[in-house]
């Protein structure tokens, strides 16, 4: 099969949606399948795979708790059009396609067979009823969809009153199991954070409130922070005392992220909400890593309710702290969860997901119709224009 990807997300701005196409796009190459992939892009110049088709820079909004760098409006349209004519694609894999952006352009424009995965878990938000008079005719054009976790799929019935089956976000199990430990990461009683420090969502401050406990009971500590941020201005918030305990390591390649992984003693996921699934949680436990992490339910899910790894009360410091604090102290019980952890990432194995989102695109494609190029949807037209109903 030929195939066309689509990111509403900027390619060059790492994020769990691209990495999830990227590594989709990996699978199926591997099978002997063709793909393409449209993304925004803030730098062109920064695009080195032959796959990956930059459409234009896109514009920051904010969207469930975090910045969303979207493509949208008249010229975008425009290079999703161009993009389709080049291609003889046998199917488009849109992702995100609800949200304004490339996606939602691509499903308004194509005619044929498309698939749509959904990975956001959201309230119910006053924008997206407002938009969804449009983007319910448009959405409905998709073959098939697939939400990445129950609370995607819930999401979707809640603001499009649809369904999807749910896939889970794969991963590449060996690559996080290969990779050898960084000796200075390893050293000592090591706690491992990786997040973006301007989404409060992420959790780091509610870290950072725990962390005095935990160095009341264990002194000889070290923290380790990754992820794109400036260190400097968190580390203002942090006592004085404490600040030779922690470290600032910027951020990571996809290699040094598994390295990271797999040294730390502990790894943290404090988020305190707007999570579908977790990857990163998943990865973590593909690295054989002992996982302290909130009890959202995306959390819970991707844990087996604690089988794979320990929860605690979502923002609650103490409880945070009382969580790292065990563990630190019991080397049987981390060396437990990190056996546990190992048997459970390999349900998320793209040896284990890419078939069953290969057979989705078999349903979706059925007697052997390709993509066409039709006309921008008259919903879609409106909110070029910036009109709406109200």
């Amino acid at each position: 099969m030929r195939i066309g990807f689509v990111s509403p997300y900027a390619w060059d701005v790492p994020g769990g949606v691209q990495a999830h196409i990227r590594d989709l796009a990996d699978f199926l190459k591997d099978q002997g399948h063709e793909v393409s992939i449209l993304a925004p892009a803030i730098d062109d110049t920064s695009i080195t795979d032959d796959d990956v088709v930059p459409a234009g820079r896109p514009v920051a909004i904010p969207f469930n708790g975090a910045v969303a760098r979207v493509l949208f409006g008249p010229v975008a349209a425009s290079r999703v059009r161009q993009w389709l004519v080049k291609n003889d694609f046998d199917l488009l894999h849109l992702h995100e396609p609800a949200i304004p952006s490339l996606s939602l352009l691509a499903c308004s424009i194509a005619e044929g067979p498309m698939v749509g995965t959904f990975h956001a878990a959201a309230p119910r938000q006053r924008i997206a009823f407002a938009i969804a008079p449009f983007i319910e005719p448009i959405v409905e054009k998709l073959r098939a969809r697939i939400a990445v976790s129950e609370f995607a799929r819930e999401t979707l019935r809640i603001h499009l009153d649809t369904d999807a089956v749910v896939i889970p976000n794969g991963i590449s199990v060996e690559r996080f199991q290969n990779v050898e430990p960084n000796s200075d990461w390893k050293r000592g009683k090591t706690i491992g954070f990786i997040g973006r420090f301007n989404e409060p969502r992420k959790g780091l401050d509610l870290l950072l409130e725990a962390i005095p406990d935990v160095a009341r009971i264990h002194p000889d500590f070290r923290l380790l922070i990754a992820g794109p941020g400036e260190g400097l201005e968190v580390m203002q918030s942090i006592p004085p005392g404490l600040r030779p305990r922690i470290e600032f390591l910027g951020r990571l390649s996809d290699e040094e992220k598994a390295r990271f992984l797999k040294s730390v003693s502990v790894y943290v996921a404090p988020n305190t909400g707007g999570e579908s699934f977790g990857i990163i949680l998943a990865e973590a436990m593909a690295a054989g890593a002992a996982i302290v992490a909130s009890d959202l339910p995306a959390f819970e899910a991707v844990l087996s309710e604690g089988k794979y790894g320990k929860l605690f009360a979502n923002e609650n410091k103490s409880a945070l702290a009382s969580s790292l604090i065990d563990l630190l102290s019991h080397d049987e019980e981390r060396n437990r969860l990190r056996t546990s952890a190992i048997e459970g990432a390999t349900r998320f194995d793209w040896s284990q997901v890419g078939p069953q989102i290969v057979n989705v695109y078999l349903h979706a494609i059925g007697d052997g119709e390709k993509i066409a190029v039709g006309t921008e949807q008259r919903g879609i037209s409106r909110l070029l224009r910036g009109e709406s109903d109200e």
